[in-house]
C-alpha cells in the first residue's frame, strides 16, 4: 500500500498514470509511444517532492485511527529504501519500454532554425552534389626490383556530369599524363574512364564513363555573359581528397586573363572569385545562386604559396563551345599561323615591339606564305627573323595579342600579317590552317 501511495503521489499529474489512482480496481495499462510523454519531461523538470515527509505524515495520520489488532510497523530505513527502489524501477521501466536513450530522455531538443539564405545554400548543395565527381589520375610505374608495372595515383581533381551519355567535364591538367583514369560518383561507386578529347590551350577536357543513366545527373548549364561583380558564387569539389566540399564567395572580378599551364596560351574572360579553390577543386563547377553552372574552377593565384589567394574559373560560355566540339569530333579545331616565337621579354631587351618569329616550318601556313625565321649565318652571328607588328590591321605587341586575334578567326580565313623585316615593313597574306592533332 505504501509503494502504491508513493507511485500515485509522484505520477498523479501525468495523464498516462492518472487512471491508476482514479480506478484502483481496474487493471493498470500503460500507453506507449516512440517518444517520451511531454508530461514526463515536465515532471523531471519540477523540483523534487518531499515524498518521505509525505509518507511519514500519512503513516502518522493512520496511527491516530483506532485499530482492532496491533500490527507491526516496518522500520523507517527499510521503508525508505523500498520506496526509492520502487521509484527507480518505475522510471527505468518507462524509459526502457519507450525505446528512448537514457541520456537523451533528460535533454529537451528544439528544431534547428536556419535563415533563408542558409536554407538556400543547403538546398543548392544537396541538389548539385550528385552532379560532381571525384577523378583519380593513375600513372604506370615499373618496380625496379620485380619489373612489374604498377598503377600509382599521381594526382586527383574534380569534374561534373555533362549529359546522360556519361560525358564528364574537367580541367586538362587534372588528366594530363594519366595512363588510366577512375571516376567516383556521389554514391561512392567507381568507374574506369576514357578520354574523349581535350583542349590544352583552354585547359578543358572531356572524359566518359560507362555508368547507368539513373546514376548520372547532368549539371544545369547557365550563361556567363551577364555576370556581375559582387554576386554570390559557390564552388563544389574534392579539395585534398575530401569528399564533396562546398566553399562560398563572390565574383571579385571579370574579364581576367590567365595563361594555360600546358601551352602558355592566354585564356580570356576568366572569372575571378574569392571562393576558396584548393588543390583538388580543379575541374569542379562554379555555380551561381540559382544552382546553374557559370564556370570551371581551374587555378588560384597566391603569392604566399598557400591556397588562400584569388581563384579563377573558365567561363561557361567558353567551355560550352569547346565541349561540343570535343564530344562531336574528339578535338577542337582552332586556327594557327604555324610559327614559334620568342618570349616577350627577349623582344623588349632588343628594344623592339611585336612578335619575333623564331621558326616557321615550310609545311605550316606562315612558312608557305614566306615568313622568315631567326637563324645564324656562317660565322655564328644571329640574324633576326620577321617581327609581326599587326594582323588584319590590329596592333600586335606580345604573344597574347597574337593569340587573342587568332581566337577570333576560323580555319581557312586569309589574314594580312604585317612584319618588320630588317629596316622595312611588309604585308604578307597568310591562310590559316587547323592545329595538328595531338596525342
Amino acid at each position: 500500500m505504501a509503494a502504491y501511495s508513493l507511485i500515485s503521489t509522484v505520477f498523479h499529474s501525468s495523464p498516462t498514470f492518472s487512471s491508476l489512482s482514479r480506478f484502483p480496481n481496474r487493471k493498470p495499462t500503460l500507453s506507449l509511444s516512440k517518444s517520451p510523454s511531454p508530461d514526463l519531461f515536465l515532471l523531471l523538470r519540477r523540483p523534487p517532492i518531499p515524498i518521505l515527509s509525505l509518507l511519514r505524515h500519512n503513516s502518522n495520520s493512520s496511527d491516530d485511527k483506532p485499530s482492532s489488532s496491533p500490527s507491526p510497523s516496518p522500520s523507517p530505513s527499510a521503508l525508505d529504501s523500498f520506496l526509492v527502489l520502487c521509484t527507480s524501477v518505475a522510471l527505468s521501466l518507462s524509459l526502457f519500454v519507450a525505446d528512448v536513450d537514457s541520456a537523451s530522455a533528460f535533454v529537451i531538443t528544439t528544431p534547428r532554425k536556419l535563415q533563408s539564405d542558409e536554407l538556400a545554400t543547403v538546398r543548392l548543395f544537396k541538389e548539385n552534389t550528385p552532379s560532381v565527381v571525384y577523378i583519380t589520375n593513375l600513372a604506370a610505374r615499373q618496380d625496379v626490383f620485380t619489373l612489374d608495372v604498377l598503377e600509382v595515383p599521381q594526382g586527383s581533381g574534380s569534374g561534373f556530369v555533362w549529359d546522360k551519355k556519361g560525358h564528364i567535364v574537367t580541367n586538362y591538367h587534372v588528366i594530363r599524363g594519366a595512363s588510366d583514369l577512375r571516376v567516383t560518383l556521389s554514391d561512392q561507386t567507381t568507374y574506369d574512364a576514357q578520354v574523349v578529347g581535350f583542349d590544352q590551350d583552354k585547359d578543358v577536357a572531356v572524359i566518359r564513363v560507362d555508368a547507368p543513366k539513373d546514376k548520372l545527373r547532368p549539371i544545369p548549364v547557365g550563361v556567363s555573359a551577364d555576370l556581375l561583380v559582387g554576386q554570390k558564387v559557390y564552388a563544389i569539389g574534392n579539395p585534398f581528397g575530401l569528399d564533396h566540399t562546398l566553399t562560398t564567395g563572390v565574383i571579385s572580378g571579370l574579364r581576367r586573363e590567365i595563361s594555360s599551364a600546358a601551352t602558355g596560351r592566354p585564356i580570356q574572360d576568366v572569372i575571378q572569385t574569392d571562393a576558396a579553390i584548393n588543390p583538388g577543386n580543379s575541374g569542379g563547377p562554379l555555380l551561381d545562386s540559382s544552382g546553374t553552372l557559370i564556370g570551371i574552377n581551374t587555378a588560384i593565384y597566391s603569392p604566399s604559396g598557400a591556397s588562400s589567394g584569388v581563384g579563377f574559373s573558365i567561363p561557361v560560355d567558353t567551355v560550352s563551345g569547346i565541349v561540343e566540339q570535343l564530344v562531336k569530333f574528339g578535338k577542337v579545331t582552332r586556327p594557327i599561323l604555324g610559327i614559334k616565337f620568342a618570349p616577350d621579354q627577349s623582344v623588349e631587351q632588343l628594344g623592339l615591339s611585336g612578335v619575333l618569329v623564331l621558326d616557321a616550318p615550310a609545311t605550316g601556313p606562315a612558312g608557305k606564305a614566306g615568313l622568315k625565321a631567326t637563324k645564324r649565318d656562317s660565322y655564328g652571328r644571329l640574324i633576326l627573323g620577321d617581327i609581326i607588328t599587326s594582323v588584319n590591321g590590329t596592333k600586335v605587341t606580345s604573344g597574347s595579342d597574337l593569340y587573342r586575334i587568332l581566337d577570333q578567326c576560323n580555319v581557312g580565313d586569309k589574314v594580312t600579317v604585317e612584319v618588320l623585316r630588317g629596316d622595312h615593313k611588309e604585308k604578307i597574306p597568310v591562310v590559316l590552317e587547323p592545329k595538328p592533332d595531338e596525342s
